[in-house]
């Protein structure tokens, strides 16, 4: 009895550990994306300016300062558009994307007077795998 006891023990563990070996053999163990960026710009009457204004290729949240006298919209022109929505004067706005190498122009858009700025966008950014993410 207690033999056969031994023996169902052993058999349903071997059973368990055969089970929880099976597993799928294509999971591809990636690395993380790099970590989001924050770039922030500043349209006044004269100019658009985003800082820093050369950054790698991936997500990216950028805080949009309206420091003009009339309504503006931000709009990135490049290998990708990226547009906020209508920001009025003495507001910020957020706007989130995707950066894809290459060079964008950066507008206030609609009557503004504001001169054009540069993004440079290089290479995609190193990988967060082993980096703490702070919220």
């Amino acid at each position: 009895m207690r033999v056969r006891r031994s023996l169902a023990v052993a058999t349903v563990l071997c059973v368990s550990a055969a089970l929880a070996a099976c597993g799928s053999s294509d999971f591809k163990n990636d690395p993380r994306p790099p970590a989001p960026i924050e770039l922030s710009a500043l349209v006044n009457d004269q100019k658009v300016v985003v800082s820093p204004d050369s950054v790698g290729a991936g997500l990216a949240t950028i805080t949009v300062s309206n420091q003009s006298g009339d309504p503006a919209t931000l709009t990135l022109s490049g290998p990708d558009d990226i547009t906020s929505g209508q920001i009025l004067p003495g507001n910020t706005t957020q706007i989130k994307g995707e950066l894809k190498q290459g060079d964008y122009t950066v507008s206030a858009g609609g009557q503004s007077t504001a001169r054009d700025g540069k993004l440079t966008v290089g290479p995609e950014r190193k990988s967060s795998q082993n980096d703490l993410l702070l919220p």
